[in-house]
């Protein structure tokens, strides 16, 4: 009796569990709307706090190649990515590009936590001056601005502040950083 009450119980849950819908997206909250910055947009202006608490705007790298970079510390891809970020950047960081002097990263974090962030940023070597977050996570207007529903996601960005490509990696990165090489 106590082992078919034991299974009976073992049972209804795995159907209750089969019933439920996964969960989707990997952003916990959706209660802000999305937009969706695409390819050839121009890429919305960003306005965020730098660790030592000046703002840093986006519109201020205009003239070089900028990378937008979602992320934060307690992204494991992220973590993973930033050593292919760091070489590209140092590799291409002064090189000219058809349409301006060099490569910049927007680094826009989705930390809650200053001291993580700020710890993320130094272990793993992230050496470029523009780390900006409004310690909102997901909240974030930024996020919602151009529609980052997970990370690391990317926004490749001409001279001009437009939209050249976007949720660049590693090789595909490099590549086209190259493509745009003079």
């Amino acid at each position: 009796m106590k082992y078919t009450f034991l299974s009976l119980l073992i049972a209804s849950s795995l159907v209750w569990t089969a019933a439920t819908p996964a969960e989707t997206s990997l952003r916990p909250d959706m209660d802000l709307q999305l937009a969706n910055v695409n390819v050839g947009d121009q890429a919305p202006e960003l306005a965020y706090q730098n660790p030592n608490g000046d703002i840093m705007k986006l519109s201020d790298l205009r003239g070089k190649v900028v990378l937008i970079d979602f992320w934060a510390s307690w992204c494991g891809p992220c973590r993973m990515e930033n050593p292919n970020v760091v070489r590209i950047y140092n590799e291409y960081k002064d090189k000219r590009y058809t349409a301006g002097k060099g490569f910049e990263i927007y680094s826009v974090s989705l930390d809650q936590a200053k001291d993580r962030w700020i710890q993320a940023i130094e272990k793993d070597g992230l050496v470029w001056a523009s780390h900006v977050s409004d310690l909102r996570g997901w909240k974030a207007q930024g996020a919602a601005l151009y529609g980052v529903n997970s990370i690391p996601m990317t926004f490749l960005v001409d001279s001009n502040g437009k939209v050249i490509a976007k949720g660049l990696r590693g090789a595909q990165l490099e590549a086209a950083l190259k493509s745009l090489l003079k």
